[in-house]
């Protein structure tokens, strides 16, 4: 059974509550989305997204990001999985979901946020809450590095898998002011293994002054980074490229290089 680390009641009160004025990674992403379509010779007929806010989507079919899909087997040829993976318990049962459900040379695209994120209010966070209370709870979701991330799409059977990442970077007046912010996103805690209980005023005050020592530009704002994780992969098809079989080769290496 797959470890729940997503209290998904929770997530879904908190998206509830987001507002329109904050989703700008959300945003972002549609954008994105529409440059990288743009750049590959193909007509779409067939399209879904996987997203928790299918407002930013119009023209799109779209189904929210839950444990089992509401996809067909081989029922679109392009499948965008939309800022919400880094929630998923099992992020590559995720991922295979999306490639039973592309036809033979459908396109995944996803964006996720990685490993970066937040690497600023994580680090204060922790060293707030072990100076004021003396020890540590679980306050942000893990989100995996772009190495990891791009594993993900071979181990789910996708062809042509690649992987990069954007990074962004926001300033805000105060850590108190991020954290807000965050809450409008619907992005606060939703781990189901998170504190219980309202984090003391103390740890958030603590956290904030530690923002503002380690980070704050010279005009008193401090950034927040958000790392947006690019996965692309096709389903398998015949006339995609293939590799070559090993020994298969008709030139030597040592023929190649220069010699000296």
């Amino acid at each position: 059974m797959t470890p729940q680390l997503t209290d998904r009641h929770a997530l879904a009160l908190h998206r509830a509550r987001a507002t329109r004025d904050a989703l700008f990674l959300h945003e972002a992403v549609v954008a994105e989305v529409q440059e990288r379509l743009m750049e590959v010779n193909r007509t779409f007929t067939d399209a879904v997204v996987v997203t928790p806010f299918p407002d930013l989507w119009p023209g799109f079919r779209t189904v929210p990001d839950g444990e089992v899909l509401d996809l067909a087997p081989e029922s679109q040829d392009l499948v965008i999985h939309a800022l919400c993976l880094h929630w998923a318990d099992d992020p590559v049962g995720q991922i295979v979901q999306a490639r039973r459900a592309l036809r033979p040379d459908g396109l995944f695209l996803c964006a996720t946020l990685g490993g970066q994120t937040l690497h600023e209010l994580r680090a204060v966070l922790a060293e707030a809450e072990a100076a004021v209370t003396g020890g540590l709870s679980p306050r942000v979701v893990p989100m995996g590095e772009i190495r990891d991330l791009g594993g993900l799409i071979q181990r789910a059977g996708l062809a042509l898998p690649v992987a990069d990442s954007d990074t962004l970077t926001v300033r805000y007046r105060d850590a108190l002011h991020l954290m807000g912010d965050l809450r409008a996103m619907g992005e606060t805690s939703a781990l189901a293994e998170r504190p219980r209980h309202f984090t003391r005023r103390a740890v958030l005050l603590e956290a904030a002054a530690r923002y503002q020592s380690a980070f704050a530009d010279p005009e008193g704002r401090i950034p927040a980074t958000f790392e947006i994780v690019w996965l692309t992969g096709w389903a398998p098809h015949e006339s995609q490229p293939q590799p070559l079989r090993p020994g298969s080769a008709t030139h030597r290496l040592a023929d190649i290089l220069p010699k000296h």
